[in-house]
């Protein structure tokens, strides 16, 4: 397998196409089409070959007794339909996971973020979708206090805070529209330990 050009197609500001050419294993030349948050064709991470994230998603806990999964119930636009996921943004230049999640909580949820340290594998940054973006998100893990606010919410986020404990979980799972990441991690968070809601990080 072989790149042989790259071509952007689109201007946008959070997300571009590019296309590109390639040879297969029997030579043949062949497009591909890929959606990316890279500016520039030098900012693809074909191109730089670091995984860098362009996101973070959060996991956090919520209650004294540490008891509620903070989700949210966010319309979008690719399926014109709500679906739940977890709280989640783009990281800026210069910001940690960490920041990046804390300052995204506040704005989606108006919660206070209390992150914990865990080893490196479990936060790294992983690739969402790789047959058809180079997109990769970091998860950040800790807790949530304060109130519930949506006043920190764009005009363009149409999304509801969900408090959820096991029951309402385990009704989302069976009933409901869930992103991928979400999901995997709520099927942790219905199984977990009434000491310790992050076992699996250990």
């Amino acid at each position: 397998m072989k790149i042989l050009s790259v071509k952007k197609t689109t201007d946008n500001r959070f997300l571009n196409m590019y296309d590109i050419e390639f040879e297969d294993r029997a030579g043949n030349r062949r497009m591909y089409y890929l959606a990316s948050r890279a500016p520039e064709i030098k900012d693809l991470k074909m191109k730089t070959h670091q995984n860098h994230p362009d996101g973070v998603i959060i996991y956090c806990v919520y209650g004294k007794d540490k008891d509620r999964l903070v989700l949210v119930r966010q319309y979008r636009v690719s399926i014109d339909d709500y679906i739940y996921e977890f709280p989640a943004g783009l990281v800026d230049e210069g910001e940690t996971y960490a920041q990046a999640g804390a300052r995204e909580l506040k704005e989606e949820t108006g919660l206070d973020f209390q992150p914990l340290e865990v080893d490196e594998m479990y936060h790294k940054p992983f690739y969402t979708t790789i047959g058809m973006t180079d997109e990769s998100c970091a998860t950040v893990y800790g807790y949530a206090d304060g109130e519930v606010s949506r006043a920190g919410l764009e005009d363009s986020e149409d999304l509801e805070i969900v408090l959820a404990d096991r029951t309402e979980v385990a009704r989302i799972l069976r009933e409901e529209r869930v992103s991928m990441n979400c999901g995997y991690l709520m099927m942790h968070f219905l199984h977990h330990t009434d000491e310790d809601p992050f076992y699996f990080l250990k």
